[in-house]
């Protein structure tokens, strides 16, 4: 299975992102899907995470509110809609499937990051 993180950029507070994941594989579609971010020197940090049918999603409290998780599986790919960008969402974002928790090792596989920076 590989995964490729796209849809990162610059923007201003206040404005909104909407990060796609991209998975090609075999069964790709048949596990939970989460996003976690990263900035340098710190650990990487779950985003929110969602099961493999889409129908249940689970957010960090930092963006509650703000950000959505989908999944369109005919297309084997999931969005994370950010709404309400703050600079602190600055980092790099990545996609990883596997076990949708909050907890980087149950995740088997990961994309290549994609960086979104928010201006103050």
């Amino acid at each position: 299975v590989q995964l490729q993180a796209f849809g990162g950029g610059l923007v201003p507070a206040g404005s909104f992102l909407t990060l796609s994941c991209a998975a090609s594989g075999r069964d790709a579609s048949k596990y939970g899907t989460g996003w976690f971010r990263q900035t340098p020197g710190k650990e990487r940090e779950f985003v929110a995470a969602t099961t493999w049918s889409g129908r249940n999603s689970y957010y960090a409290d930092s963006v509650k509110g703000r950000f959505n998780i989908s999944r369109d599986n005919a297309d084997n790919t999931v969005y994370l809609q950010m709404n309400s960008l703050k600079p602190d969402d600055t980092a790099v974002h990545y996609c990883a499937i596997g076990a949708p928790t909050c907890f980087p090792p149950t995740y088997y596989y990961w994309g290549q990051g994609t960086q979104v920076t928010v201006s103050s």
